[in-house]
């Protein structure tokens, strides 16, 4: 590993230059965010992007993975198995609708996914961080775009 000491005025950082390899994936869904003041209060949807960026300080070094970080194709397929869970369902966080509206909806066959956190983008971004980073990938940042300009980004960092 190669480290590089930049000075500034004030103070010291001492600089890691590592691989990073980024792959991405989309799935469409509604939501709605309970107690929001404006339009997200209501139900409506999103082609959500995910993109997950995994690092190395070094390349493998023998084998069949020699001169790479993983396997491209073990991102992708986590990935892509993730995000179908998600497509084409309306994702509530628990508790959020009256028991008697959920049980209507299951009742009428709508795919509900639950889940223990408000669905925004930035909550989003910091559940696909850890569930790729329990998978044992060595994750940088996990970026999810609601739309096409505007993204949240979560990773582990030091300031």
């Amino acid at each position: 590993m190669r480290d590089r000491l930049v000075v500034y005025p004030y103070f010291f950082i001492k600089e890691k230059f590592m691989y990073t390899l980024s792959s991405e994936a989309s799935f469409d869904s509604a939501h709605f965010l309970k107690d929001y003041i404006g339009k997200c209060r209501n139900i409506h949807g999103h082609r959500w992007k995910v993109k997950i960026e995994i690092y190395a300080e070094n390349l493998q070094s023998d084998g069949g993975f020699r001169g790479m970080v993983l396997d491209f194709g073990d991102i992708k397929k986590e990935l892509k198995e993730i995000t179908n869970y998600f497509d084409h369902a309306f994702i509530l966080e628990k508790n959020s609708l009256k028991p008697s509206l959920f049980n209507a909806l299951v009742e009428e066959g709508f795919r509900l996914i639950e889940v223990d956190f408000r669905p925004t983008a930035e909550n989003f971004s910091k559940f696909f961080y850890e569930h790729f980073e329990k998978k044992g990938f060595p994750v940088l940042q996990a970026t999810v775009y609601e739309t096409p300009n505007n993204c949240a980004s979560y990773s582990k960092g030091v300031r």
